[in-house]
């Protein structure tokens, strides 16, 4: 292997694979990343077993190979590099990578590239395509709600479910639920149904920053495989097996109380309550009380701790129906108010035992619905 590239073109290239690397593994060689020489481009691929990130970059290729290194060693030294031609050079004896820039030189050892684990090919299954804005929204806007422990595989994923033009992600952990609509570029045929991993769908928001192009995806069941294939990387990874939960009766269908808000002033409150709820379970009080024919109405968001102390805060609030009081863990809160990009959002409260729902005002695509926590109301 013999090439030269850009250093800025190899550290965004490494950066983007980079994540898909193993940390902690029983298989070495997935700590590494693969270098290969590709039709002309150096294409770059790293996989933990459940995902794997591939990417083409330019390059001047004078001989073709390939050779995996550690991927953190390379990463980090790369992004030492000055902005500057990058020669790359493989000893095909010694398995030693050449690395030039300016006027800095290292040699990496590597491990022979027979030994890493093949990328899947998805080449067959349904395949569709998604605006990169309207995906990224969506995954922002659901993939915290989705479980981070493993005690049920099937909550760590995020249900997706593609049918005609349309795509529905839903996520919960059990404490809350978020599901987000949105269109589909291109419509399925068929009505097919996945879980991704959350982690894959956080690395994707992450792959698509620069991305502008629509977003094609291939969903293989039988393979129980996704491939998501953007502008020059191709993310594809391993669904998880299961059913996930009905989720639609667990969304309440009427309420007692509902309230607009300002979701910037809710957010302060949410957060400053947070502060003192940290001692006291987490747990953050709502009080919404109706305005008068002069007073507008109000939304009271309190904590307290018995050893420190307790806070209160008030925003203005459009209160229809009677005064209600639920209770809800702080970091819920600021989790789902901190991903809706709309200025407004309706809280709907049945009773203090009831779950609420969070909708953004202005559009009807999202509703984020959080059980309430027991409390003793004075």
């Amino acid at each position: 292997m013999k090439l030269t590239c850009l250093q800025e073109n190899l550290n965004h290239g490494l950066n983007q694979v980079g994540r898909a690397a193993a940390t902690r593994t029983t298989l070495p060689i997935t700590n590494n990343i693969l270098l290969a020489t590709d039709q002309g481009r150096l294409r770059l691929a790293a996989t933990n077993l459940e995902m794997a990130i591939s990417c083409w970059l330019g390059a001047k290729v004078e001989t073709e190979g390939t050779i995996t290194v550690p991927a953190r060693l390379l990463t980090e030294f790369i992004g030492s590099l000055p902005n500057d031609k990058v020669a790359i050079s493989l000893s095909p004896k010694t398995k030693t990578l050449g690395l030039k820039c300016a006027r800095f030189e290292a040699r990496i050892s590597g491990v022979d590239a027979k030994d890493f684990p093949p990328i899947p090919k998805i080449e067959d299954g349904v395949t569709t395509k998604v605006e990169v804005e309207a995906l990224r929204q969506g995954i922002s806007q659901v993939v915290f709600a989705a479980a981070a422990d493993e005690s049920r595989p099937v909550l760590t994923g995020v249900s997706a479910e593609f049918d005609g033009d349309l795509l529905t992600l839903a996520a919960a952990d059990g404490f809350r639920l978020a599901v987000y609509k949105l269109p589909l570029a291109a419509s399925v045929a068929e009505k097919t149904t996945a879980i991704i991993p959350a982690r894959t769908l956080a690395e994707l928001n992450r792959l698509a920053t620069d991305q502008e192009e629509a977003i094609e995806i291939t969903i293989n069941a039988g393979k129980s495989q996704i491939l998501f294939r953007l502008k020059d990387t191709e993310l594809v990874s391993q669904l998880v097996q299961g059913t996930f939960p009905q989720y639609a009766q667990l969304i309440p269908q009427s309420y007692n109380t509902h309230a607009v808000v300002d979701v910037a002033q809710f957010l302060m409150a949410a957060k400053t309550a947070s502060i003192f709820a940290r001692d006291g379970s987490g747990i953050v009080r709502l009080v919404m009380t109706p305005g008068g024919d002069v007073t507008p109405g109000k939304l009271t968001v309190s904590a307290r701790s018995e050893e420190i102390g307790d806070d209160v805060g008030e925003i203005d609030a459009i209160v229809q129906g009677e005064e209600a009081k639920i209770a809800f863990n702080g970091k819920y809160l600021i989790d789902v108010l901190s991903a809706i990009p709309q200025s407004q959002v309706s809280l709907e409260v049945t009773n203090p035992s009831s779950p609420g729902v969070i909708r953004p005002i202005g559009v009807d695509n999202y509703i984020h619905v959080i059980m309430p926590m027991f409390v003793q109301w004075d």
